[in-house]
């Protein structure tokens, strides 16, 4: 029998009892492995005996199940009798399991064979288990969940508007020990209405306690950056076919340290002329969305520093109100003004919040700060912003400090939106909107054409 260790994150899945239960997450993370193992726990304590293991097809299950290494016949070994082409009254493909209780018939079915799981219809089951959930027949899973007292699903993050996502997966929940562990790109998404007894799991390469940090990074290294298959599987965030926004965006060529930054000024003779902030604000204590400060810098050989960024979210229980945002403002930018040694007068604010706008105003007359707050100039489209920002990408203009965290996030995940054409997502982009902001003013003097126009200016 093999025995595999857990991280503290599976112990208390496997002590969770619950009537649903859907672990989600990035590849390697170990859901299938440990999954079925509570999945083949919750057969042996249930007093039905009949059951069902789904998954895409017959060959699938037995790969990736049943044959696999720390597979049910690894784990569970001569106390499974595996029977691929039925044995005796059963026809179809299934496990008989030796329990205390009995023995059980777990009936073992591709989703991919409509006419082969639709004649299991009719029975009344204990436990379902269903692999690779979100690739799942809808109509399968329809049917299932009301024949069973409890359904596990497993899946890699996919299109978001997957039908199994609005139907079933979005109405579960994490449990309050791990509620805040899962990337909130994610847990924005379980907006169904909740559903009683109904769990929701995360699972990351750091919770899979077998896979080593070698093998890790071959993992890692191995899907292209800037792909749908690299935001599923690796980054375990759900994503369109469309792809990425920023698919020029590369962490190693575009992401430096301040003592990088330095030396790669120094090496080039090139100097930061122009300073400016941007400021994006959201409120709302019920959504993900965020208060975004960032501080940029443009050189004098068109390059695009992003120096650093702020921010807070009124979620997590800080109740941060315009007033506040206008002291946080103004002390970030006086933070930054005296680490870089400048002196800057216009920031540029979401000129949609013209409270935050006031509330500055007030600030400012009240404390005499030399800022001049100006309402950003949104007549640059925002599809316009991007080609520009995907341009200076490729013809490596734009840098950012490794101290920017949410905003390399952001570059790592901001998506096209499948329904409109032009359009990104309205997500994952507060510190890209802010950073925005900032150098719009200054856009001509960022990227290739401001070397252009330059090397004209200076032959007349």
């Amino acid at each position: 029998m093999s025995v595999f260790p857990l991280s503290d994150k599976y112990k208390a899945f496997m002590k969770h009892k619950a009537r649903v239960e859907f672990l989600e997450g990035t590849t390697f993370a170990g859901k299938t492995t440990v999954g079925v193992v509570k999945f083949m726990l919750k057969v042996a304590r249930s007093p039905k005996k009949l059951h069902v293991m789904a998954g895409l097809d017959l060959g699938t299950i037995e790969k990736n199940i049943i044959e696999k290494e720390n597979g049910l016949q690894d784990v569970f070994g001569d106390l499974i009798e595996y029977n691929s082409k039925g044995k005796g009254n059963i026809n179809l493909p299934h496990i008989i399991y030796k329990t205390p209780e009995g023995d059980k018939i777990i009936y073992v079915l591709g989703y991919d064979n409509a006419s082969r799981w639709k004649k299991i219809l009719g029975g009344q089951y204990g436990c379902v288990y269903v692999d690779e959930i979100n690739v799942a027949d809808i109509d399968f899973i329809r049917e299932i969940i009301i024949r069973c007292d409890y359904l596990m699903g497993t899946l890699n993050p996919d299109n978001p508007d997957l039908d199994v996502y609005h139907e079933f997966i979005n109405h579960a929940r994490p449990i309050p020990p791990y509620e805040h562990d899962a990337p909130t790109e994610l847990r924005r998404m379980l907006d169904g209405e909740p559903k009683d007894d109904w769990t929701w799991w995360y699972f990351s390469f750091e919770h899979n306690k077998t896979l080593t940090e070698a093998k890790k990074k071959q993992i890692v290294e191995s899907l292209p950056k800037n792909t749908k298959i690299h935001k599923n599987k690796i980054l375990g965030l759900r994503g369109r076919n469309h792809g990425l926004v920023f698919s020029t965006f590369d962490d190693r060529k575009h992401v430096l340290t301040k003592a990088e930054l330095i030396e790669m000024l120094e090496d080039n003779e090139e100097k930061m002329t122009y300073f400016s902030s941007g400021l994006d604000t959201a409120y709302s204590s019920n959504s993900d969305d965020i208060i975004a400060m960032v501080f940029i810098a443009i050189t004098d050989k068109g390059k695009l520093l992003i120096l650093d960024e702020q921010v807070y979210n009124n979620k997590d229980g800080l109740q941060i109100a315009p007033s506040d945002v206008a002291q946080k403002y103004c002390a970030f930018l006086d933070k930054n003004c005296s680490e870089w040694d400048v002196f800057l007068k216009d920031v540029f604010i979401d000129s949609a919040d013209q409270g935050t706008i006031t509330e500055l105003k007030k600030y400012k007359r009240k404390h005499a700060c030399i800022y001049n707050f100006i309402d950003s100039y949104k007549k640059v489209t925002i599809y316009d912003r991007i080609v520009l920002e995907r341009g200076w990408y490729h013809e490596n203009s734009v840098f950012i400090l490794d101290n920017c965290k949410v905003n390399i996030k952001e570059r790592n995940v901001y998506s096209w939106n499948e329904k409109k054409d032009n359009t990104p997502e309205d997500a994952n982009d507060h510190t890209i909107n802010a950073s925005q902001y900032a150098w719009i003013p200054y856009r001509d003097k960022i990227g290739i054409n401001h070397k252009i126009t330059q090397q004209r200016k200076g032959k007349k």
